[in-house]
């Protein structure tokens, strides 16, 4: 039998020979079973808790669905997955497509095993995890740091946990905080900070919200308690999210936070601090909307088209708001800094909507482009899955022949074992692709109400559009959503005509999940040469100019 062998280690503590005594292990077991070894993968520095980022036990399930090997072998089936989720999940797979697992220590995994040593591997997580933090809660408590890196100190070498200041980035602190106490707002220091080309912390660019940090969470440069020379601990908890595998953090309760004092780590007064945070908290509290309902029909979809940032309320001038790039307003890092009147952008995409998309040959054209690209698409995959039927119904036919005549006495058994077992194997695998090959697409056609209902929800828009406020009528903001998904503001010069982006959803009209794209320019469509047609793609793009 062809076996695998799959090793890993968890990080990076753990020296790199982990991996080649498992090989070694799971070699001299295939020796001893007469076993063939087709293929060793690994995972170096990869825990356990998650499939995510095993790069080596990806090329192994792909191998498999080759149906490159027939057995896959590993020191213990904790080296495959500790997550009971995780490895229940592979084993189901490799049982699909009649690939053995076995483990040196155990043998050959059943739904017992499965079970049982999912059940361990995650006690044993739970378990890591507690004196992990046993001994972080430790250290606080001899007067070292258990986070990460703090700006505006590094550490000392040679002694794990602790730090010394760093006076070229203790000078910043300082400097931000004397300036918040000043009265300049944390956008301004931020600004200024990105003109100097001052390195943030981390990213490219210093933010209003670098410095401010949130209130529930206690974290950003003015509330560090660090600065003020007492370290804390345990404000936050990390989580690792099931559908991503990446680690998230969660605040804890004020109760469970854990500090000392360190006067030697101090960079800011007592005095500058407190009054920092005083204004800390006579300022801050819950971002405005998300405590409220938005007052405009386009709050949360405007973006600009320099960088991709969201749009937001620069100032009121005459009554009239004005909105800029997020970025540059928060971080002065975008080159598109003009400045817009939102009434007028509203004006041009609703004037644009009710002009242009209600014309049914519009729409007719949409649907007739899009079924044309998803015809191309269906031929290839037609294609494809008619090789794989032809050749699995050749290899069956095959496979019979050879058992048939086996089975009446015209072959010998060691004549017919290899052909039977190479034929076997290859039709697992064109199983396999068959079941997991992608289906033809479908052609739409429109709904014989969606026509009238799509232009009543663009009239229903054009009502919606108020200078004031939307009041508790929120279905024309639903229907809004239900066409649009983004509004793009694209660069242009000042007192030159305002243009937008329309990027929209045409599966409110023809009711499937397909997305052709289109662009408008002046009321007349044209085929758009830069967005590549897929049904994978989600846009409806065209664009709009304002007359003034």
């Amino acid at each position: 039998m062809r076996i695998a062998i799959y090793a890993r280690f968890s990080t990076e503590l753990q020296q790199e020979r982990s991996i080649e005594d498992q090989f070694a292990l799971c070699r001299a077991y295939a020796a001893k079973n007469g076993l063939d070894v087709v293929g060793a993968y690994d995972d170096r520095a990869r825990s356990g808790a998650s499939i995510f980022g095993r790069d080596g036990l990806m090329r192994m399930m792909d191998a498999a669905r080759e149906g490159a090997f027939d057995v896959i072998l590993v020191e213990a089936l904790d080296r495959l997955s500790r997550d009971q989720e995780d490895l229940a999940g592979l084993w189901k797979r490799l049982n699909f497509l009649g690939i053995e697992l076995r483990a040196v220590h155990d043998g050959k995994a059943d739904q017992i095993q499965i079970g049982i040593r999912g059940l361990v591997g995650a006690l044993y997580l739970q378990d890591l995890a507690h004196k992990v933090r046993r001994g972080m809660s430790g250290v606080i408590r001899d007067g070292r740091h258990a986070g990460g890196r703090a700006y505006g100190y590094r550490p000392v070498p040679g002694k794990p946990g602790e730090l010394q200041i760093d006076e070229d980035e203790a000078a910043i602190v300082r400097e931000i905080f004397e300036s918040y106490v000043g009265g300049k707002t944390p956008r301004e220091i931020a600004m200024r900070l990105n003109v100097q080309r001052v390195p943030p912390p981390r990213g490219r660019y210093w933010t209003a919200s670098t410095l401010n940090g949130s209130l529930k969470r206690h974290n950003g440069v003015i509330q560090n308690d660090l600065y003020a020379g007492r370290i804390v601990w345990n404000k936050v908890r990390m989580i690792k999210d099931p559908d991503t595998g990446k680690r998230v953090s969660r605040p804890n309760p004020s109760f469970e936070w854990q500090s000392i004092d360190a006067p030697h780590l101090r960079i800011v007064t007592q005095e500058l601090y407190e009054r920092a945070i005083g204004l800390k908290q006579e300022r801050g509290g819950p971002v405005p909307c998300h405590t409220r309902k938005p007052k405009r029909v386009l709050s949360g979809l405007l973006k600009c088209g320099c960088c991709g940032a969201g749009m937001s309320v620069k100032d009121t001038r005459k009554g009239r708001q004005r909105i800029q790039c997020t970025q540059m307003k928060e971080a002065g890092t975008c080159d598109h800094r003009r400045v817009y009147d939102l009434d007028t952008i509203e004006r041009t995409v609703f004037d644009g909507l009710k002009a242009n998309l209600t014309t049914s040959d519009l729409i007719a054209a949409y649907v007739e482009t899009y079924n044309e690209e998803r015809k191309r698409l269906a031929s290839g995959l037609i294609a494809n899955r008619s090789r794989i039927e032809k050749r699995l119904a050749r290899v069956k036919r095959e496979f019979d022949r050879i058992f048939q005549s086996y089975v009446k006495g015209f072959s010998e058994e060691a004549e017919v074992r290899e052909p039977l077992s190479e034929l076997r194997a290859e039709r697992k695998r064109l199983e396999a692709d068959l079941a997991s090959a992608e289906k033809p697409p479908e052609t739409v056609a429109l709904h014989p109400t969606a026509l009238a209902r799509y232009r009543q929800q663009v009239e229903d828009l054009q009502k919606a559009l108020s200078y004031e406020s939307l009041g508790d009528d929120r279905a024309p903001v639903r229907a809004l959503r239900e066409l649009v998904a983004a509004i793009v503001v694209l660069p242009t010069p000042p007192g030159a005509p305002i243009e937008v982006e329309v990027r929209g959803r045409l599966a409110a009209l023809i009711g499937h999940q397909v997305f052709p794209a289109a662009r408008m320019w002046g009321g007349k469509v044209v085929a758009e040469e830069r967005y590549r047609l897929s049904p994978q793609n989600p846009n409806v793009r065209y664009r709009l100019r304002s007359c003034a």
